[in-house]
């Protein structure tokens, strides 16, 4: 499970943010926000609010960014890296960037840092806490450091590693400059359980992004068609939200695909039952809405069945508010180790403390100094600002808690004889 991210020197983000999954100490609606796993209570729930080009889907990017140069190291010592650091600064462009996660995973506490530039991983450290048994204390798992003259990695494990001589070098000459360690560790057949367990918590627990424009209905389609999403669930979440279908029908075919052979695809229809009469609907002629419900079905269905992590990208896209709100409430009640992140502009559930924590509650905003993102959520404000009768919509709404637009007059100048 996802303790914590931090960001530093990462598109619109420069000085270092971290979001946190861990709980504080109020028992707020805690029997459905909070996990209690190894001495520690973490959050289900993260949701970022904030203005347009605060900086809500840079952290988004930075998770996805991270993911990458774990699961997919460069092939080339030539390639550069993706990414750009904090552009509004005269020194931030020249300094490195630094991504760091904690995590939990087979009963190990971890704690992973990167630190890059355009050309090459820099350096890298990763740290293992035994969370049961008689070993607690925190050691070092490796360190790497770069010789960026000579494009060179050197890895020195920990003392509680044993690792052969053979393998070291092996590793090492698996890892380019622009690889991560972890990277370099999936292009060989070493086994070595500290890095076998953090790549498959990258690889396992954590999904790829979803933004507005992922075409996620032909994932969803294809997960049920192979029976990794049970259809009855989906089924029954769609129904509870008021969706009036009745079964839904998966047809795959073989068809030849421009540049990527032959390729099974599947076509999905919705049957709606009126009276004693059943309609078949395509599922491209349902509205966008049912569509976008659809894909959050099987969601849902993953967050229950699974441990897993999603990240989604203004979440209450094409969505009705009360959809929205439904979503959000089915996904705590039901799941049990899974958590979600998701950037959101709908306030209206701010309205009623019944339903959210504080501390699951994130706000981007921008630094009026030099244009940087800020991270804080609503547990950062003290109780002169946030009371347990604050009506948090409305504080948000008029900017008492910052993360909205700074808007101007409605009047528009135009050039005369316009």
């Amino acid at each position: 499970m996802l303790i914590k991210f931090s960001i530093q020197n990462f598109g619109s983000i420069k000085d270092k943010q971290t979001l946190s999954f861990e709980a504080d100490e109020s028992s707020h609606l805690e029997n459905y926000y909070v996990i209690e796993t190894n001495g520690l209570r973490l959050l289900k729930l993260g949701l970022i609010y904030g203005a347009n080009a605060s900086g809500k889907t840079t952290i988004l990017k930075a998770l996805q960014f991270f993911i990458d140069i774990v699961l997919k190291p460069c092939e080339r010592k030539n390639q550069s890296l993706d990414f750009e650091p904090f552009l509004f600064d005269t020194d931030t462009p020249k300094q490195n960037t630094v991504l760091e996660v904690e995590f939990l995973q087979n009963d190990v506490h971890y704690s992973y840092e990167v630190e890059f530039c355009k050309n090459a991983i820099v350096g890298e450290v990763l740290f293992a806490k035994e969370t049961a048994g008689k070993n607690r204390n925190k050691s070092k798992v490796f360190e790497r450091t770069t010789d960026t003259e000579k494009q060179l990695a050197n890895i020195v494990f920990g003392s509680r590693i044993r690792i052969n001589q053979t393998l070291r070098e092996t590793l090492i000459a698996n890892t380019l400059w622009n690889n991560t360690v972890l990277g370099g560790f999936l292009k060989t057949n070493m086994e070595l359980k500290e890095l076998t367990d953090v790549t498959n918590w990258f690889k396992n627990y954590l999904n790829p992004v979803i933004y507005t424009k992922t075409e996620l209905v032909g994932i969803i389609t294809r997960l049920m068609d192979n029976c990794s999403i049970d259809k009855k669930t989906v089924l029954n979440i769609l129904g509870k939200a008021d969706f009036n279908l009745s079964d839904i029908s998966i047809n795959s075919t073989m068809r030849e695909l421009k540049e990527k052979g032959k390729r099974t695809v599947a076509s999905v229809e919705f049957e709606h039952s009126v009276g004693e009469n059943s309609y078949y609907l395509p599922l491209e002629e349902e509205s966008q809405g049912t569509q976008r419900y659809f894909s959050f079905a099987g969601l849902l269905c993953l967050l229950i069945s699974h441990s897993t992590l999603f990240s989604v990208d203004e979440l209450e896209s094409s969505l009705h508010p009360d959809l929205f709100r439904h979503f959000l409430l089915s996904f705590p009640v039901n799941s049990r180790r899974s958590q979600l992140l998701a950037t959101t502009h709908n306030r209206e559930i701010l309205s009623d403390k019944d339903i959210f924590r504080n501390d699951a509650i994130w706000i981007a905003d921008k630094n009026n100094a030099d244009c940087a993102t800020e991270l804080y959520s609503l547990a950062d404000f003290d109780a002169s600002v946030i009371r347990n009768t604050s009506n948090i919509y409305n504080a948000y709404r008029v900017g008492k808690l910052g993360g909205v637009p700074n808007l101007g007059s409605y009047y528009i100048n135009r050039e005369s004889g316009l």
